[in-house]
Parts: C-alpha cells; structure tokens; sequence
C-alpha cells in the first residue's frame, strides 16, 4: 500500500502535470527520445541537487530576506550549472559535448526553480518534512515525475503532430490542449 501511495504522490506532485512548469522544454525534449531521455534526467538531478540547495537557503534565511529567496534559488543553480559543466569537462570532453545541452536546457528550467519553490513550501506547511532527506526526496520526486510525464507527452507527440490533426493545432497547441486533459486525470488521484 505504502508504494502505490508513494507511486500517486510522484504523479500528483509532479509540476509539469499540476502546475505546467517546464512544458517548452518538455515539449522540444518530447520531439527526440534521445533528447528526451538526456533532458528528463539532467532535470532530475537539477531538482534534486537543487532541493538540497533549498534547504540550506531556506533555513539560513532570516524574515527580513525572504523577499530574496527567488535571487538565491537563481544563484544556487547557477552554482550548480557551473559546476556541473566544470566537472563534465574534466572527466570526459567527449561526454561534455555530448551532454552540456542538455545541462543548458535543464538548469534554468523553470520546473527546476518551480520544485525548489514547491518543496520549500511544502517545509513551511508541516515542519515534519523541514529536513535534508525529505527535501532531497520531494526534488527526486519531481525529476522522476518530469520523467513520466516526458514519457506520457513522448507517446502522444508523433500523432499529435501529424497531418491527420487540424494545421490550426498540430504541434504546440495540440500538445497543449492534450497536456490539459492529462492534467485533469493526475489531478483527479489527489
């Protein structure tokens, strides 16, 4: 029971599906299984790094500069981009060609900063989860629901964009309107 609870709170936590942050890039990503499978997971390690980040920022932050915390969840990621790119060129050069779009595309996402926001709030509402583990799990949560999601929108892309739908809606807005429907299902399981 604890896994299908734990499976419906990935799904219905998931910010592409409730709250539609990242859909662009989700959408270039859905065009590619290659992009797609690179984009998901780089993601998922911006949204869980970056959770951990939040932690440290959202409990050294004093009340006075709270109005601030949005410039340093952007700095913590730019931290995180810059070392990411730094350690992937020394290791590989060869895997840093390869891999630093992805880095590009994943680091100022906005479901990145959409889940250090989220899991922050989530703190605040029930102090039980005011932790390191549990900010770390929300940020993987969120990476592996862009990873679902990724692989939900991946399964519609190709008819959705194919001559068979009206050229008023093939592609973006079809992939959008499609995105709604599925938004309403996941939300429904809360």
């Amino acid at each position: 029971m604890l896994l299908i609870t734990e499976f419906i709170v990935l799904l219905t936590s998931n910010l592409i599906l409730t709250q539609a942050l990242g859909t662009s890039t989700l959408f270039i990503a859905a065009g590619s299984k290659k992009n797609l499978i690179g984009t998901a997971f780089t993601i998922t390690l911006f949204t869980t790094v970056g959770s951990a980040a939040a932690y440290f920022i959202s409990n050294v932050l004093t009340n006075n500069a709270k109005d601030f915390t949005l410039l340093f969840y952007a700095l913590a990621v730019g931290i995180l981009y810059v070392l990411f790119l730094t350690v992937l060129y020394f290791v590989s050069r060869k895997t840093f060609r390869n891999a630093r779009k992805y880095i590009h595309l994943s680091a100022f996402n906005c479901a990145v900063i959409g889940t250090l926001f989220t899991v922050t709030q989530k703190a605040q509402e029930n102090p039980q989860f005011n932790n390191i583990g549990s900010f770390i799990i929300a940020g993987a949560e969120a990476g592996f629901g862009f990873i679902l999601a990724s692989f939900i929108l991946t399964a519609a892309y190709r008819r959705l964009s194919s001559s068979d739908v009206p050229a008023a809606f093939r592609g973006f807005p079809a992939m959008l309107i499609y995105l709604g429907i599925i938004s309403m299902a996941v939300y429904s399981l809360t």
